[in-house]
């Protein structure tokens, strides 16, 4: 199990790799937040890169989503269709500040245990770490079923 909330799966679909590529390019806008240029003829659902095989994703938000996932993808060919490798994790910088309030939480359970002597604030605080970071899986997890649905539903047209 690791550290940061992620979240692994593989998908196999009868459509050619061509095709899943075609339809994501169809849906998604290379990230550029300096540019302020809405095109309103074409619905975009993701904001990313898209390769020749690989591609990097994440829903289009209107206002920050902290627990918003990332999603990369890679697609092999199959004779019969295709098959997508998808690991949806958080941001970089979520993870960050996920690791800073841990690693706080940590040390003041540390300071209020040998320093001050007091373990009410000890487990109030391990408390509260744990708290934040069940918050963030569970939120994480919320926000990975509404992306792949949308991806889902995307694949399916």
């Amino acid at each position: 199990m690791s550290f940061c909330p992620n979240h692994s799966e593989v998908l196999v679909s009868t459509l050619k790799k061509e095709e899943i590529l075609k339809r994501l390019d169809s849906v998604t806008k290379n990230a550029n937040f300096l540019d302020f240029n809405t095109n309103a003829n074409n619905v975009q659902l993701f904001n990313g890169n898209l390769g020749t095989n690989k591609f990097r994703i994440s829903l289009v938000i209107d206002r920050a989503d902290s627990f918003l996932p990332l999603i990369k993808g890679e697609i092999e060919s199959t004779p019969s269709g295709s098959i997508l490798f998808l690991e949806y994790s958080l941001f970089p910088g979520s993870v960050f500040f996920l690791g800073l309030w841990t690693m706080l939480s940590g040390i003041l359970a540390l300071i209020f245990t040998f320093l001050v002597g007091n373990s009410y604030l000890t487990m109030i605080t391990i408390a509260l770490g744990i708290g934040n970071y069940w918050f963030a899986w569970v939120h994480f997890k919320r926000k990975i079923k509404i992306s792949q649905g949308i991806f889902l539903g995307l694949l399916n047209n």
